[in-house]
């Protein structure tokens, strides 16, 4: 098989590619068509020390300059990455099998939105306050936390790749960051970016990595804090084991998020809504609402033209900009997604469309059919579990009261989201609903303006907004004596 996107090197630290041949083996498949298009290796215990030594130097006397400074050059960047978003895109499909469709709007735009947003709020966001004691006074400071780390998942690489860089960075940190072995190839080109924009050497690493290499990064005593966007028992390995050294730790986890529609809502956004919360990307979002529960009234309604709508989107060749929906990220995910369709037919589900391999695809590829699953009850496997595929759970409910509990009675809090056209009720439900992450009358929007994160199993802390930079610095406060001390002693 002919190697299509080799890097330089496997590793980016201290500015340049670097590469240690000792390191297993990481081949990355291109899922369209089960090409091998490059190959790669794991960090070696060297390697990862070399990374966070070369983030330990460079860390302090960045944060020394001032965040107009830093973030001139985030700013920078985000402005290479968007001349260069047709080949950023044209990787990040390469590399994730999304198609061309979506990478060109929602990926590399994405990652170089949050270095403009970051590098422009640096100074705004990182400001103290002034406490006044009477004569005394005291003031707080934002300051950084050092060397951190990021760990990645493979559906959106090169937009998580900035989503936890940014930040870190604004706020004086330096980042070691590793990217799924799935989708190792985005985050060396926005290493390279961010050192072109003007970045110092060592302030943002890559390394390659598999199962052994994420405890190298998340125990080493130099590292002060861990990112991760990941499954929920990933999470909670990474979080006890952060935990163990008091660390800083932001979780970014995995959902089985309910989609509301009332009989009120418009029927045509709601399909809308409840298809880019269930297709998009091939279903490989965690904030997915993959449990939409439909108000019986409407509900034969709803699931026609759902029906029709799933049965014309346009599976293919990800490289073809018609295409809508591309094959999963890899083999073990296609067939871990089609066990599930199967426990959904072994369950009583209804299947309405879908549930199989598309027969107009390449029989190497990693292709799932869109699915839609009726008459899903709660205890299903399909409804309690996180599939991370196209396969959408349709529910029926009858009240208000009903739906919100049902909605809730899961581990996960990540997103929600509901239909209707009365906003009173709209507003009353998120109220209630246990997530993190919201939406109403739309779906799966995530801004760099706004918080992203989850609740309960799906994780804390936040990505993204002004609420990203606390989780990347901590508030120093210094009390300042305007008089003699007055001492009983």
């Amino acid at each position: 098989m002919t190697l299509r996107a080799q890097p330089k090197a496997s590793h980016f630290i201290d500015g340049e590619y670097v590469e240690d041949d000792a390191g297993s083996v990481i081949e990355s498949i291109y899922p369209a068509t089960g090409e091998i298009i490059a190959r790669l290796h794991a960090a070696t215990p060297a390697i990862v020390e070399k990374a966070i030594a070369s983030a330990k130097r460079a860390q302090p006397e960045w944060a020394a300059m001032s965040p107009t400074a830093r973030g001139r050059i985030l700013k920078r960047a985000a402005d290479i990455m968007r001349e260069r978003n047709r080949e950023l895109s044209e990787l990040e499909t390469l590399d994730t099998g999304k198609p061309i469709q979506e990478t060109i709007v929602a990926d590399p735009t994405s990652g170089a939105d949050s270095f403009e947003y970051f590098g422009g709020i640096a100074a705004a966001g990182l400001n103290g306050s002034y406490i006044p004691l009477g004569g005394d006074f005291a003031y707080t400071k934002r300051v950084p936390l050092g060397v951190c780390v990021g760990i990645g998942a493979w559906n959106y690489p090169q937009q998580i790749a900035c989503w936890k860089g940014a930040p870190a960075l604004a706020a004086g940190n330096a980042m070691v960051f590793k990217p799924s072995e799935n989708t190792p190839l985005g985050a060396l080109a926005i290493a390279e970016i961010l050192h072109e924009a003007g970045l110092p050497k060592g302030l943002y690493n890559v390394i390659q990595g598999d199962r052994e290499t994420g405890p190298l990064l998340v125990n080493h005593p130099d590292v002060a804090k861990v990112s991760l966007t990941g499954s929920v028992p990933t999470g909670r390995k990474v979080a006890a084991a952060a935990a163990g050294n008091l660390k800083h730790v932001t979780m970014e986890l995995g959902g089985k998020s309910p989609l509301i529609v009332f009989d009120d809502a418009d029927i045509d956004s709601a399909v809308g809504g409840a298809m880019l919360g269930n297709f998009y990307s091939t279903g490989q979002v965690c904030s997915n609402g993959t449990r939409v529960f439909v108000q019986r009234k409407i509900k034969a309604e709803f699931l026609k033209r759902l029906k029709a709508r799933t049965e014309a989107i346009a599976i293919g060749d990800p490289m073809d900009e018609a295409t809508q929906l591309g094959p999963m990220v890899s083999w073990a995910q296609r067939d871990k997604v089609l066990s599930y369709i199967e426990k959904g037919k072994a369950e009583g589900a209804r299947l309405v469309t879908g549930g199989g391999i598309p027969n107009n695809v390449s029989g190497e590829g990693y292709y799932v059919q869109p699915t839609v699953f009726a008459d899903v009850t709660d205890e299903m496997t399909i409804a309690r579990e996180e599939i991370f595929g196209p396969v959408m759970c349709v529910l029926d409910f009858d009240d208000e009261a009903e739906v919100i509990a049902r909605g809730n009675a899961t581990e996960f809090g990540l997103s929600a989201g509901v239909f209707t056209a009365d906003l009173t009720r709209a507003h009353r439900v998120v109220d209630q609903l246990e997530a993190g992450t919201l939406w109403i009358n739309t779906y799966n929007l995530c801004p760099v303006e706004i918080p992203f994160g989850g609740s309960k199993q799906s994780g804390f802390g936040r990505e993204n907004s002004l609420a990203a930079l606390e989780h990347y610095s901590e508030l120093k406060t210094v009390y300042v004596g305007m008089g003699p001390v007055q001492a009983p002693y």
